[in-house]
């Protein structure tokens, strides 16, 4: 086993309102270009209303019940079951986001192997937005080697 110097990077994932965004493609490119064969990816989400998941990247089905689930789990605070949130600065949206980023994952460690992420085969590395509107995240991505 050796050991090398670590590697940063930030990628930006664009949305445009509640879902998952793969951003696989980003990782595997920021490999390819640190040109380790072995080592871990950790992600890290630098926003409180979104988080970061492996999921399934071959049926859109899966995405879309995720978030219908996420959608009923936590509905908006301006439902009838919500009247409780009183953090509501920037709109119903706000604080059911905050809940949903609490309940999945902010970060991610992905082992690389052969300068790839040891991904299995049906799956991608995604940004789960939890906000009604579009907005521009960052994700850092760290490589140890």
């Amino acid at each position: 086993m050796r050991f090398g110097p670590a590697m940063q990077t930030t990628f930006a994932v664009e949305t445009a309102g509640p879902g998952l965004y793969e951003f696989t493609g980003e990782a595997r490119r920021f490999l390819r270009e640190a040109g380790t064969k072995e080592g871990l990816l950790t992600l890290f989400v630098q926003h409180t209303s979104c988080s970061l998941l492996v999921q399934e990247n071959a049926d859109p089905d899966v995405r879309r019940d995720l978030n219908e689930f996420f959608r009923r789990l936590v509905p908006r605070s301006d439902d009838p079951a919500m009247r409780w949130i009183a953090h509501d600065a920037e709109g119903p949206d706000d604080m059911p986001a905050h809940i949903k980023a609490a309940l999945t994952c902010v970060s991610l460690s992905i082992p690389v192997a052969d300068g790839a992420p040891a991904l299995g085969t049906w799956q991608g590395i995604y940004l789960f937005e939890h906000r009604d509107g579009a907005h521009r995240r960052r994700v850092v991505a760290h490589l140890s080697a």
